[in-house]
């Protein structure tokens, strides 16, 4: 009977450093982490009239090889903007990412930028959206990210660049506010 206790305990370790090799983790604080570094469609930037009016209006920072475009804009600017007022699923900030096909002529290499920069985002967020938390004001952020460069960016070269502009823009927005 203990060979065969043996041999089961062997085969449970085997599955979770098998899991474990896939990146899934078993411990809860790794699921809340996880749940709290998503991005779901609703922090997507997608509604033309919203688009439309972050670039029109939209200030911009430069941190090379990427631009930001920012806007702030009130709940009440956001409900007048649509016909039928402010569609379901509208988070507080959203974001875009845009890669010049002037830049980038390949599809592959605006693909893979397009993935380093909102990963860099989406793990260097927090900061900005717990400084926002804090606004006294009703407000929705729009953010749009373009890429510069002629040449594909390593994600250690562009981490550090929107740590600084997210950085950037918390400050700006909480002296304003």
């Amino acid at each position: 009977m203990n060979d065969m206790e043996d041999i089961k305990a062997d085969s449970i370790e085997q599955e979770v450093t098998q899991d474990a090799s896939h990146g899934v983790r078993h411990d809860v604080r790794g699921e809340d982490m996880r749940h709290t570094l998503r991005m779901g469609k609703s922090e997507r930037l997608h509604h033309r009239t919203l688009v439309e009016g972050l670039f029109a209006e939209g200030k911009s920072m430069y941190e090379f090889p990427l631009r930001m475009v920012w806007r702030w804009m009130p709940a009440e600017k956001l409900d007048s903007s649509f016909r039928n007022g402010r569609p379901a699923g509208i988070a507080p900030v959203q974001m875009m990412v845009t890669i010049p096909k002037k830049k980038r002529r390949h599809a592959v290499d605006r693909v893979l930028m397009r993935r380093r920069i909102r990963e860099a985002y989406r793990l260097n967020r927090m900061p900005m959206r717990e400084a926002l938390a804090q606004l006294p004001a009703d407000g929705f952020l729009q953010l749009a990210f373009i890429y510069l460069h002629n040449e594909n960016a390593e994600y250690a070269e562009l981490e550090p660049k929107m740590q600084k502009l997210l950085a950037k823009l918390t400050n700006k927005l909480c002296r304003h506010c």
